[in-house]
């Protein structure tokens, strides 16, 4: 426990060292005068107080607020171009996500359907869903079955490069194109079988 809170207190003492760019030596060269200059000045424009002068919590909340509206926006996903991996990738934790708050839902529901009178029991359910239009029950199935197929077919994927195959990245492009192609043909097949 010592040894741990003398470690943290030697790194805070670091970490808080005042430095000052000024303590530091450069050659008199251009080039060195030139960097201190630039890096000795904030590029951000800001109020500046002598060093005795107490700035006042609301003065300074609207200096904060100011310097904030000046700095740069970071970039989003907008920037980049879309690629399979990285879609993909977003795809399987939305469909994971999907997934599972479908089945505590409806895990959720048949506990408390008995408190409301509720029949979600599968008679219920398949008596209702019998009585659908045929496009309406294709349409179920193929909502119903995207995630599940995509979400299964992206674990095979991610089982194979646990194996370490298909790692490169014409191969990480190929099998993600092949797991979209499995995933719209077999719910495709899925909604329109038995119906």
């Amino acid at each position: 426990m010592n040894v741990q809170r003398f470690t943290q207190l030697s790194a805070r003492r670091v970490l808080h060292k005042p430095t000052s760019l000024a303590s530091i030596r450069y050659p008199t060269s251009p080039i060195f005068t030139a960097y201190k200059s630039i890096t000795s000045s904030r590029p951000a424009a800001s109020q500046s107080y002598p060093p005795s002068y107490k700035v006042p919590l609301n003065d300074g909340n609207e200096i904060l607020n100011k310097q904030r509206l000046a700095r740069p926006i970071s970039p989003h996903l907008s920037i980049y171009q879309p690629q399979i991996p990285w879609l993909l990738s977003g795809l399987n934790r939305i469909t994971g996500s999907i997934l599972s708050g479908g089945f505590y839902l409806f895990g959720f529901t048949y506990l408390v359907a008995p408190l409301f009178g509720w029949h979600v029991e599968s008679a219920a359910l398949a008596e209702w869903f019998g009585e659908l239009p045929t496009a309406v029950k294709a349409g179920m199935k193929f909502l119903i079955a995207l995630p599940f197929t995509f979400h299964s077919f992206n674990g095979v994927r991610h089982l194979m490069w646990d194996s370490g195959r298909e790692l490169a990245n014409k191969s990480v492009v190929r099998t993600g194109w092949a797991v979209v192609g499995l995933t719209l043909v077999s719910s495709l097949g899925l909604a329109v079988w038995g119906t």
